[in-house]
């Protein structure tokens, strides 16, 4: 498959590639380019020549052609649930419900722009303008490069492309190299729409080349990144030296927590969902498990009842609960954090080995807060890390030791603890009584620390991608 520049689809200019791979199989499914500085430079000036235009195009115009493109999307469902599952080893269910957010994202941000109204400073709200009137409004940014990761690559998609699209920006987008395919095709789908072929790109590549190159771009006006810490310090410098606007969504560590007076029955069917969801791939996934010690053997227990029930396998049956990494290389990361926690004093009581890019469904106990794990190692795997503690405060105390912030939840019957609880915690998400892999579309996700800076959503995603413009009229009251 090519990547797409001004509508055509190219290949890279030294004509290098990357292999596509499907993780469970190991087999190769397709090649992608492997884009260039010159690549890069090509999609950013036609992104960069038609932001003028494109800004002038009404919004209701540019509605249409989005919902054009969800009719497409639609269409089109199983075609991209397929290729997601294949690229990226989730399984076909969770794949084909990352399709269906298509429309849910899309139109909660073609909802919210169409009441994206300006403000009113009146007359003789500061002492000497009594006789002036201001009006502020919303201006597109430029050319919005949107880097996207390979755990939700249609989800952030939504996020990133949608509002751009919207405010009147024009868009590059850098697909994840492990994964690109699924992203080319909507790509293709909006122009089939009808969005102009110079508004938007997609470029291919491995992040330390094009990603680098498009943070770099002096013409680039707006960088959206989701990934890693690492990258996205690295991101940041990059757009720093053209002081390019920057919303980073990084990595997440966070703490699940449970006391002594929790539903635990709710609380392993919660990590269920917030641990082994895309095989644990996922940002704001719990990650440490604070489990009270008067309840951590009962909760153990039942968390190795209800992992034994999960289909581990082949993502492309529909009954498949877990399946594989991304890639071998990150299975066999994940294999190493393990034998790591181990060796640091953490004991195993469920799973734990590797097959291929397959991980077991995995518990980790008694791990102590001197652990990698227990601060600023984040296991990318379906690894239920657990770390007992004694009193509310200790609990507190090891959730904020953390570098990271993203997000954060507790469980407990007691209200006063649980918002006691939640506004100790040192993250920008927080759940009650149900893990903390909960991102709705409408909430400003984003997180403290070294988790990022910025935050995504429909209630916030417009104010990081557009300029506000204050227009005076000043002295019009005689």
């Amino acid at each position: 498959m090519k990547m797409i520049i001004c509508g055509k689809e190219v290949e890279s200019s030294d004509k290098t590639t990357i292999n596509i791979v499907n993780p469970y199989t190991q087999k190769i499914i397709d090649t992608v380019p492997n884009a260039t500085e010159k690549d890069i430079d090509k999609a950013v000036q036609s992104a960069y020549q038609t932001f003028p235009a494109w800004a002038k195009v009404p919004l209701t115009q540019k509605v249409g052609l989005l919902k054009n493109f969800l009719d497409l999307v639609d269409e089109y469902a199983e075609d991209l649930a397929k290729t997601l599952c294949l690229e990226t080893g989730k399984p076909i269910a969770q794949a084909r419900a990352e399709i269906g957010n298509i429309r849910i994202g899309f139109e909660a941000f073609m909802e919210k722009a169409k009441h994206l109204y300006g403000e009113v400073i009146p007359f003789g709200q500061e002492a000497g303008n009594e006789n002036t009137l201001q009006l502020t409004l919303r201006e597109p940014i430029g050319v919005v490069g949107a880097i996207i990761p390979f755990n939700f690559p249609c989800d952030l998609f939504d996020q990133k492309v949608a509002p751009s699209l919207l405010a009147g920006n024009t868009v590059v987008v850098k697909p994840p190299h492990q994964n690109p395919l699924t992203l080319i095709k909507l790509v293709a789908l909006l122009h089939k729409a009808g969005v102009p072929k110079n508004v938007i790109h997609v470029v291919t590549g491995e992040g330390a080349k094009s990603g680098n190159a498009l943070a770099c771009h002096p013409l680039v006006h707006k960088i959206t990144f989701t990934g890693s810490t690492a990258v996205g310090i690295l991101t940041y410098k990059n757009a720093a030296s053209h002081l390019a606007h920057i919303s980073l969504e990084l990595g997440g560590n966070d703490a699940f927590i449970v006391l002594k007076d929790a539903d635990l029955d709710l609380a392993v069917e919660e990590m269920i969902w917030g641990r082994m969801y895309n095989n644990g791939q996922v940002c704001c996934a719990s990650k440490r498990f604070l489990i009270q010690k008067e309840v951590v053997h009962t909760f153990i227990e039942k968390a190795k009842a209800r992992l034994s029930k999960l289909v581990v396998g082949d993502p492309t049956k529909s009954h498949t609960d877990i399946s594989c990494l991304v890639t071998l290389d990150a299975a066999k990361k994940v294999e190493a954090q393990i034998e790591k926690a181990i060796k640091q004093g953490a004991k195993l009581v469920y799973g734990g080995k590797r097959n291929g890019a397959m991980i077991e469904p995995t518990i980790l106990t008694d791990i102590p807060t001197t652990a990698d794990v227990a601060t600023n190692e984040e296991i990318f795997g379906p690894v239920v890390s657990i770390i007992p503690f004694d009193t509310i405060e200790e609990a507190i105390r090891i959730a904020n030791a953390s570098q990271y912030g993203l997000c954060g939840c507790v469980f407990t019957k007691n209200i006063d603890t649980a918002f006691y609880v939640v506004k100790q915690l040192e993250c920008g998400g927080t759940v009650i009584n149900g893990a903390s892999f909960f991102r709705s579309f409408e909430m400003p996700f984003g997180g403290y620390k070294f988790s990022g800076i910025g935050t995504e959503g429909v209630l916030s995603t417009f104010a990081e991608v557009t300029k506000i413009k204050t227009i005076t009229l000043k002295n019009i009251l005689k």
